[in-house]
């Protein structure tokens, strides 16, 4: 018994000197941490041990009800051990201990983006961007451009591009054919929806006029009968399919590559959704989490959290994994859930409404996944405990997933299951209340919006694009969830542009906001990116506020009082900090 106590205050003493050492690699240091995550937030405050950093003299938002605002923090073995006022957090500085003063700047939570592809994010940062382009002169440039230099048979790849920035008419791959006849092509569009190939990655497809619209795709067809090129929604996999595999190499650097960009954002924490869209195959996000994320794990070059979600037909795999593992792997990677498709996008007509599109009043849009399939899934993995998050853009959509979570609740009864409806863009009169009735998460992307205000008066009607669309404040009002994201690279990784959008609302040429009345404050926008993105991933007892006992994950704004951020309603990310330790810059 004394050789024990002997060996255990030898283990403290050592680990008290060991965890004292200023080393000054930063990416040594980071690794060590990393090593000593595990160590529980009570060793620090009851052993004694120096805190590691002292945050001073600045504005901290906290995201938590209890403390909303304090002007000092202290963090140890990467977790918050006080917070409050300065001579409070001081008491438990020592030898060793750092001290970062603020000079009155913001500090917010880090921020967690709840809607993230974060590899496909990362490959398309190395490819063909067609992301701005607003005439259809330049989109052939982008093209042709891009084709100079490369190797005869090989892929261009890429994506990004908007038709309603030209007009809305829809490319096809008579403006491409000329200037890639010996490439094959694959760009998508910017929701990910819908993709245009050229003809001879429609000939190496097998692609033509007799050639059937797979369930819940379309082939967008001449009047002619011959395919255009555009592939929408599931029939995008007959080209995907064609395309070779992305190396595991290339993989790493895409996730080396989002995670820095993540960082220079502010993002601390994303949900990923996987390099999984309509059509995608299910082995990639599968793939990624074994070849790139526990490869990253495990050799020490993760720099973000990641909540990973996996396709809903895998829900099996996923099921397994958990079982033997538990839902957190490491302090970097957590495992979320599983996600299904509904319908389709607006930008490309597939989003499934009750009444038809207004530009084509024979479609009402597509039901992506079968209303049995996605039923018989969602009972499954709910049975078996694993979180649910689907698609739902369209107002039918939408209600079709609530009436279906509603039955699966009843079916294997009440729990907290926080099942989340992602995007949930446009909804009809009632569906606001089915959320906050059944607890539903809405997880929302505010940018979206400025993409969506001209085309959706064209698409769906003024009238209803008023009354339904992008309703945030009125979930909120209601006591719905609301979890802000981006969808990157659908759209920008920017919360503090995510932030702005959803109190202002005012989309670009437009001299007011777009429906003034789901505009929301400022602190409530703060919260949707981070304790509610927290809660709508079971993640809310590690982060999303700068709490005693969580990461010290936080953020450095430019804004140097609380009233310029309002006033302003936005500002900039000089510094994040990830488990009180420097990351960007």
């Amino acid at each position: 018994m004394n050789a024990c106590v002997v060996i255990s205050a030898s283990l403290v003493l050592l680990l008290s000197l060991l965890l004292s050492l200023h080393i000054r690699n930063d990416h040594n240091e980071w690794r060590w941490r990393n090593r000593l995550w595990w160590l529980p937030s009570t060793f620090s405050s009851t052993s004694g041990i120096a805190a590691d950093l002292l945050v001073t003299n600045g504005t901290i938002y906290t995201s938590d009800s209890s403390l909303l605002f304090a002007d000092s923090m202290a963090i140890r073995d990467g977790r918050i051990i006080r917070i409050g006022n300065y001579s409070f957090v001081q008491e438990v500085s020592g030898y060793g201990t750092k001290e970062l003063n603020l000079e009155g700047a913001v500090v917010v939570p880090g921020f967690i983006d709840s809607h993230v592809h974060l590899l496909f994010g990362g490959l398309q940062m190395a490819r063909v961007e067609v992301r701005g382009v607003n005439t259809k002169d330049d989109f052939i440039g982008k093209v042709k451009e891009a084709v100079r230099n490369m190797k005869e048979g090989s892929w261009l790849l890429g994506g990004g591009w908007n038709n309603d920035l030209w007009g809305g008419e829809l490319p096809s791959a008579s403006w491409i054919d000329d200037i890639t006849a010996h490439h094959p092509v694959w760009l998508s569009r910017m929701d990910g929806h819908m993709g245009l190939a050229n003809s001879l990655a429609l000939r190496i497809a097998g692609v033509n006029s007799s050639m059937q619209d797979p369930v819940g795709g379309t082939i967008s067809r001449n009047a002619d009968g011959e395919p255009t090129g555009l592939m929408i929604d599931s029939a995008m996999k007959v080209i995907l399919s064609c395309i070779p595999e992305v190396s595991v190499e290339e993989r790493r650097q895409a996730l080396e590559r989002a995670s820095r960009y993540a960082l220079m954002r502010g993002v601390t924490t994303i949900v990923d959704f996987g390099r999984y869209f309509p059509g995608a195959p299910l082995k990639h996000s599968w793939e990624d989490f074994t070849d790139v994320y526990k490869w990253a794990d495990l050799s020490g070059r993760m720099m973000i959290r990641v909540c990973l979600f996996f396709p809903m037909p895998t829900w099996s795999h996923l099921l397994d994994v958990v079982q033997t593992t538990g839902r957190r792997l490491s302090q970097w990677i957590f495992l979320g859930g599983v996600k299904a498709f509904a319908d389709g996008s607006l930008g490309s007509n597939s989003a499934l409404f009750h009444e038809p599109y207004a530009d084509e009043p024979w479609n009402v849009g597509l039901q992506v996944t079968d209303t049995e399939s996605l039923s018989n899934m969602t009972v499954q993995s709910d049975k078996f405990g694993l979180q649910v998050a689907i698609h739902a853009i369209g107002d039918k959509a939408n209600d079709l997933v609530l009436d279906m979570y509603k039955s699966v609740v009843s079916t294997n009864g009440k729990r907290d299951r926080r099942f989340r409806i992602e995007h949930a863009q446009h909804l009809t009169h009632g569906s606001v209340a089915k959320f906050s009735e059944q607890g539903i998460i809405a997880s929302v992307q505010p940018d979206h919006l400025l993409d969506d205000a001209d085309s959706a008066v064209k698409k769906i009607g003024l009238e209803r694009a008023q009354k339904g669309s992008y309703l945030f404040q009125s979930l909120l009002a209601s006591n719905t969830p609301v979890a802000f994201g981006s969808d990157w690279p659908v759209a920008d990784i920017n919360p503090l542009h995510s932030i702005k959008t959803a109190i202002k609302r005012i989309p670009p040429g437009w001299d007011k906001a777009w429906n003034s009345g789901e505009c929301m404050k400022l602190t409530d926008a703060l919260n949707a990116h981070t304790i509610s993105a927290a809660c709508a991933c079971f993640l809310d007892d590690d982060i999303g506020s700068l709490s005693v006992g969580k990461m010290g994950d936080f953020v450095i704004l430019t804004a140097h009082t609380w009233d310029d951020f309002i006033t302003q309603g936005t500002s900039s990310v000089a510094a994040t900090y990830v488990g009180g330790l420097q990351a960007y810059p």
